[in-house]
């Protein structure tokens, strides 16, 4: 953790950034998000949507939900499904890439002390399974959309676009994921039931390849090992290859206990693939299919049994369902209608949903007089009604204000009602929004109507109930509780100053020794205030003597900066440090360097990492002191430089006492 801060440059600029001057500094929110979650060590997995962190964590006891609600660029937090999600937007990519590399997930760790259920695991694993897959099916119903409507302006000058070779490359590419489902889907599935990934892109390979398609559809009996199986077209299927690679992960598994060492890498992945091919084929395969068409046949039922009463009951609960991540186990349904039958109305009824909370959102920033809150809706607003995604609008103000969400809801029912009234269906799975309203007219002209009719009246619906009806405006909260947090943070951060000098090495719980040769001084004199303030942690800084920076202890190089000015090391006992060789070195771009480990290397002890010349350092202007820095502190009680003359490999100078 913190790792992350070897990439700056300590001049005015960066100086400038790190106080907060500039608007946004996603990797102090990432840092702040991760120490508030427990820290690294608390985290079992972490993966994104297009607005939320969601991780799992091995304990969520330790997460302070609370503190983390009041971050700079957190919009909410949500416990659901099993995991912690942060709502931070669309900035979540960003806060994501700075987030990663300062965890470390054991994926053998077990997740203590908490139970999580199969419900749960069952949404974990669809929501891993299918979220990747999201820009690709995002994008492929963006131009299949351009498509069509490209398709009827060109209808109304009497040309048939259809047969154009440039229209059919071009709707291969939208159908492409469709059809070829079964290995996009061997590959995310093998990801989640931890399974050899190319071994299941086989497997899911065979069930596209042409051969097998030909024989599937062909008149005649298909049979294995001279035993008839059924015949079932695999290729755009959902749920067999999603079988299949769970069985595969358990037979790898087996076959990894009892092959020899030496001829696993042969053995495993052959025989893994011998046994689940005709295992597929006869059984997995045919049994998928089923549940396949009785999930269709369900949802096709209340369809049959009134279109209007499914309409109004996705329109208005998608989102309900989505605060809970329930929504995700209702995607294969729609998913699996576009790959088998080349269309589908899930999203279109949840579109409804949609624009209702795009529409509830401009109705509270035209009636707020809330600057902050009107700015969130707003942009929460546009987030909805264009890109569809809803969770800016849900977490950033219609949840919270409470009568807004029900508005939303209940406009949301009102229009899909109308949609399934009027057979809206569309020929991609394409999230709702303006950018993909043409994917709604594939189907003729009154379909499309009724969509637009439903789409108006869940918008200016929710907004007109919103405006009308209003809402308890939230005043100035968090404004308070910020302010409240960081007049906390400074007490705390003066009182853990205070600590940290009174800290007694013989009462430390781990011991640091010096990875330079020198005079140990006080951080606080460093002639750089980044360094000084501790806004980085705390350590120790070393007035080198000699010109070589070795391993304090056994330990991974996690990154050695290009300019080799800094280098982070993580400590086998846990403690993870940065060393920065002089002040603005960073500017010599790696002259008076040279580096003798490479990046990612576990050494031990004593090991030589870098040299500098401190003479050439000095006579250059530099300022040669070395600050090391416990990156991560926050998560000791205390950390503690030990001032002093001699600093070598056999002298402590950073005492830590961990938390009991």
């Amino acid at each position: 953790m913190g790792l992350f801060i070897l990439s700056f440059r300590p001049d005015e600029k960066i100086r400038k950034y790190l106080k907060g001057v500039l608007d946004m500094n996603y990797n102090q929110i990432a840092k702040d998000i991760l120490t508030n979650v427990g820290g690294s060590s608390n985290v079992k997995g972490l993966t994104h949507c297009f607005t939320r962190l969601r991780f799992q964590l091995k304990d969520s006891k330790k997460a302070n939900k609370e503190t983390i609600e009041q971050l700079e660029g957190v919009i909410s937090v949500v416990e659901s499904g099993g995991q912690f999600q942060v709502v931070l937007g669309t900035k979540v990519n960003n806060v994501y890439d700075a987030i990663v590399p300062m965890i470390s997930i054991d994926e053998t760790t077990e997740i203590s002390e908490e139970k999580v259920s199969i419900w749960n695991r069952i949404l974990i694993a669809v929501s891993a399974m299918f979220t990747p897959m999201v820009p690709a099916i995002a994008a492929s119903g963006l131009l299949k959309g351009f498509l069509t409507i490209a398709k009827i302006l060109a209808a109304k000058q009497g040309v048939d676009i259809t047969v154009n070779q440039t229209y059919t490359l071009i709707m291969a590419g939208t159908d492409a994921l469709f059809y070829f489902m079964p290995v996009i889907l061997a590959y995310t599935s093998a990801k989640v039931f931890k399974a050899n990934e190319f071994i299941a892109m086989a497997l899911g390979g065979t069930m596209c390849y042409p051969s097998v398609v030909a024989l599937m559809t062909g008149k005649d009996v298909v049979s294995m090992f001279g035993v008839t199986i059924t015949k079932a077209s695999y290729a755009s299927s959902v749920i067999p290859i999603i079988i299949g690679v769970f069985i595969l992960s358990y037979i790898q598994k087996f076959l990894e206990k009892v092959i020899p060492e030496v001829l696993k890498i042969i053995l495993v992945p052959g025989l893994s693939l011998l046994v689940m091919l005709p295992a597929t084929f006869m059984v997995f395969g045919p049994i998928g299919i089923y549940i396949g068409n009785a999930i269709t046949f369900v949802y096709t039922g209340m369809m049959n049994l009134s279109p209007a009463i499914c309409g109004a009951f996705i329109g208005g609960m998608w989102c309900v369902f989505v605060i809970f991540g329930a929504h995700r186990a209702l995607l294969p349904i729609g998913i699996n209608d576009v790959a088998q039958f080349g269309h589908q109305n899930l999203l279109a009824f949840a579109g409804a949903a949609n624009f209702s909370q795009g529409g509830a959102a401009l109705g509270v920033m035209l009636k707020t007089k809330n600057k902050d809150l009107k700015t969130v809706a707003a942009s929460a607003a546009i987030s909805a009604s264009v890109c569809g995604i809803t969770e800016p609008a849900i977490y950033g103000c219609n949840l919270r204000l409470k009568r807004p969400m029900i508005y939303a809801i209940i406009c949301g029912a009102i229009g899909g009602a109308i949609m399934g009234v009027g057979g809206v269906y569309g020929d991609s799975f394409a999230n709702n929004g303006i950018l993909t309203f043409a994917t709604y007219a594939a189907f003729g002209m009154k379909p499309f109507v009724y969509y637009l009719i439903g789409v108006g009246v869940s918008f200016f619906g929710a907004m007109i109930l919103t405006y009308l009806f209003g809402f308890d405006e939230m005043g100035d909260k968090k404004k308070k509780a910020n302010a409240a947090a960081e007049v906390e943070t400074a007490e705390l951060e003066v009182a853990s100053e205070l600590k940290v000098n009174e800290l007694d090495p013989s009462e430390a719980d781990l011991l640091i020794y010096s990875p330079i040769e020198g005079e140990a001084v006080s951080m606080t004199k460093v002639n750089d205030e980044v360094f000084s303030s501790l806004a980085l942690g705390n350590g120790i800084a070393i007035i080198p003597e000699k010109g070589e920076v070795v391993a304090p202890e056994d330990c991974t190089v996690t990154l050695i900066y290009p300019t080799l000015h800094a280098l982070g090391l993580m400590l086998d006992n846990g403690v993870e440090m940065i060393i920065h060789v002089g002040i603005d070195t960073v500017q010599l771009e790696g002259k008076h360097f040279e580096k003798f480990v490479e990046e990612g290397s576990h050494i031990k002890k004593g090991t030589k990492i870098l040299a500098f010349d401190i003479d050439a350092l000095k006579k250059d202007g530099y300022d040669t002191i070395v600050p090391i820095i416990v990156s991560n502190t926050p998560v000791f009680q205390q950390v503690s430089g030990i001032s002093g003359k001699g600093a070598t490999l056999e002298k402590p100078v950073i005492a830590i006492k961990k938390n009991q």
